[in-house]
């Protein structure tokens, strides 16, 4: 898989501009786009941070795709003092739930993908998670 974009954009120009309507093509119906969260502590220092998007099945709740963020918090995550400690149940809930849904808003933010993505495929690079 190439490194960067996945997804397929509108590419037409339309009354709402070139990226109208484009989650729907980058995921199709009934998909979601999803992030997770990972965080790590090493002892004065938490980072929390996005994963890569990921396009999720209608009906699916990611537990799969959410298991490696949440076992690396599981580990690596409660060692900061004192944002380990708070960031850590965040990031755990986020990705228990499912993964955090990206909005339309926040998807017109990011770069034209490339080409199409298949659920469950990683879509857009973490960077534009953010």
């Amino acid at each position: 898989m190439r490194e960067g974009v996945r997804g397929v954009g509108t590419g037409g120009a339309g009354p709402a501009g070139p990226r109208a309507g484009r989650g729907a093509a980058l995921a199709g119906p009934g998909t979601r786009l999803v992030f997770f969260e990972y965080v790590i502590s090493p002892v004065f220092l938490t980072l929390r941070r996005p994963s890569r998007l990921y396009a999720l099945p209608a009906g699916s709740r990611g537990l799969l795709r959410g298991l490696p963020y949440t076992l690396a918090s599981l580990l690596l995550g409660w060692w900061g003092v004192p944002w380990g400690l708070v960031y850590t149940p965040l990031a755990l809930w986020t990705n228990l739930t499912g993964g955090r849904e990206v909005t339309a808003e926040e998807l017109a933010r990011v770069p034209a993908p490339a080409g199409p993505a298949r659920p469950g495929e990683e879509v857009l690079p973490p960077c534009a998670a953010s």
